[in-house]
């Protein structure tokens, strides 16, 4: 979207710190966060590129005594707000975009929203910690933020995504840590996308609010109420995360469109 038009069809060796300008400036105060997000995918690309030999010099987007010399700081730039979560009611609307968009990053981000996990969990999977017979996705101690086991129900849906990917290693989506970032909704977070289900798990159904904490892998309670809740409630949250992907597969609204971010 920013970057195709301007340098998209040039061969490596040929861009240079006009042409990054030129994609930089026109977002650079409006759209900050997508700005530098966009750079550096760039200098990650004309890096590789360089390594590769396909190019020689310095590399004309990167920041540290070179673009900082040109561009305002991210931090001096009036922050726009954004919503970081979507609201629930638009999530669906959101998943039936997403599902017509054939990348592994589109599939990746949907089974992020579906299971309520956070992305890095999500990019670390390894098809070694899926049993497709209990339908469960263990999360190792190691990769999540409370370093505690997190095994994860999956619905039928999250079942689907992954039956229908292709295994060429051991990771289930063998992507960059940005990848989801680039098919989040304008305006939110993939982040934000476990708000959304604990708003609506709040708001919409009668799962009780232990049981909604488990699902994002939190410590329900204080050590008194944690020494009576044993286990980790899989069963309970089965069934939650089923209804969660049911509220998810909804259709749209007609005419209702939720845009895509795109770099």
């Amino acid at each position: 979207m920013y970057v195709g038009p301007v340098i998209g069809t040039l061969p490596v060796q040929q861009i240079d710190v006009a042409l990054v300008m030129k994609v930089l400036q026109p977002i650079w105060q409006s759209k900050t966060e997508t700005a530098s997000r966009v750079r550096q995918r760039i200098e990650a690309v004309l890096d590789w590129a360089t390594a590769s030999g396909f190019r020689t010099g310095d590399n004309p987007a990167r920041w540290r005594g070179h673009l900082e010399n040109l561009l305002p700081p991210t931090n001096k730039i009036q922050k726009v707000k954004h919503l970081a979560a979507l609201p629930y009611a638009q999530v669906g609307a959101f998943l039936a975009g997403l599902r017509k968009r054939g990348s592994l990053a589109a599939r990746a981000l949907e089974f992020t929203v579906l299971t309520a996990t956070r992305s890095g969990e999500v990019l670390g999977a390894r098809w070694s910690e899926v049993d497709f017979e209990p339908k469960v996705w263990t999360v190792p101690a190691e990769r999540t933020k409370g370093h505690r086991e997190h095994r994860v129900p999956l619905a039928r849906r999250a079942l689907e995504i992954l039956r229908a990917l292709p295994r060429s290693g051991d990771r289930v989506f063998p992507l960059g840590r940005d990848a989801l970032w680039f098919e989040a909704p304008e305006g939110a977070t993939v982040h934000g996308f476990r708000s959304s289900f604990r708003d609506w798990c709040a708001e919409q159904t009668n799962f009780p609010r232990e049981v909604a904490e488990a699902a994002l892998g939190h410590v329900v309670g204080d050590s008194t109420e944690r020494a009576y809740w044993r286990g980790d409630v899989l069963e309970k949250r089965r069934k939650l995360m089923e209804a969660w992907a049911g509220y998810c597969s909804k259709a749209a609204p007609a005419g209702e469109v939720i845009g895509i971010r795109s770099a």
